[in-house]
């Protein structure tokens, strides 16, 4: 990827090792208290096996925009992505990248204390002290401009975002942000993709918050179209880091 990814500007350091891995489709970025490459690399190496594994078994499973089917036999990532997608009412592609970033920290946490996973603006964060994590909103007034303010008790957490007007993201709305706070970053990546969806104009932010609000296992969102923004939940903003 010779392009600058901004958004990884508003990811502070913290006194942390930083590196990047990339595989494929994946390209992470690492903040930890341990160099951990190879093992960063491996971990993902497997998350994606998994993934890459079942949807040659299953075709269905990658291009569906429908919740998919829970099985019993499917690897505990892919049975995490199906669940979000059951509860989001979206494809279980909906959540890969934040599944990754999750799958990927957890392992990490087998050799250090801290870690910070981000996947293509979706992050999984295991912190020691308070961290605050800037949100990017492409042309919007407000990019860059606010941040989450994270507390370490609340971690491990998911800090998922999903745009129509920027990125890789397959939204059918037209967001420049839909941020969403979760434990699971598989289900704050599905359930960001799902908000998302749902803003086209200003007028349906409150609309996309209230979507929000039935998902018992989201603590919080936001949402930024233009220069208007609506939040919801447990969560704190600040000034952008």
């Amino acid at each position: 990827m010779g392009k600058k990814i901004v958004y990884r500007d508003l990811i502070k350091q913290y006194n942390l090792f930083s590196f990047q891995i990339n595989i494929k489709e994946s390209n992470l970025l690492v903040l930890c208290d341990k160099k951990l490459p190879k093992q960063t690399e491996n971990a993902l190496i497997w998350a994606r096996k998994d993934i890459e594994q079942y949807i040659y078994q299953n075709p269905v499973f990658k291009t569906t925009f429908n919740p998919f089917p829970v099985k019993e036999d499917m690897p505990s990532i892919v049975r995490d992505m199906a669940e979000a997608s059951q509860k989001t009412g979206v494809g279980p592609m909906a959540g890969v990248a934040g599944a990754i970033a999750e799958y990927v920290g957890k392992e990490l946490l087998n050799s250090c204390r801290q870690v910070i996973v981000e996947n293509g603006g979706d992050v999984f964060l295991k912190v020691s002290k308070k961290k605050r994590v800037g949100i990017y909103a492409g042309e919007s007034p407000l990019s860059g401009k606010i941040a989450l303010e994270i507390k370490s008790e609340d971690t491990p957490l998911g800090i998922c975002c999903s745009a129509g007007t920027f990125g890789h993201s397959n939204s059918l709305g037209k967001a420049d942000a839909a941020v969403v706070v979760s434990p699971s970053a598989t289900l704050a990546d599905a359930a960001a993709t799902a908000m998302g969806n749902i803003v086209k104009t200003d007028a349906h932010i409150k609309e996309g918050l209230k979507f929000l609000k039935r998902i018992p296992e989201i603590k919080g969102g936001v949402i930024i179209k233009g220069e208007r923004m609506g939040a919801w939940g447990n969560i704190k903003i600040v000034r952008g880091i």
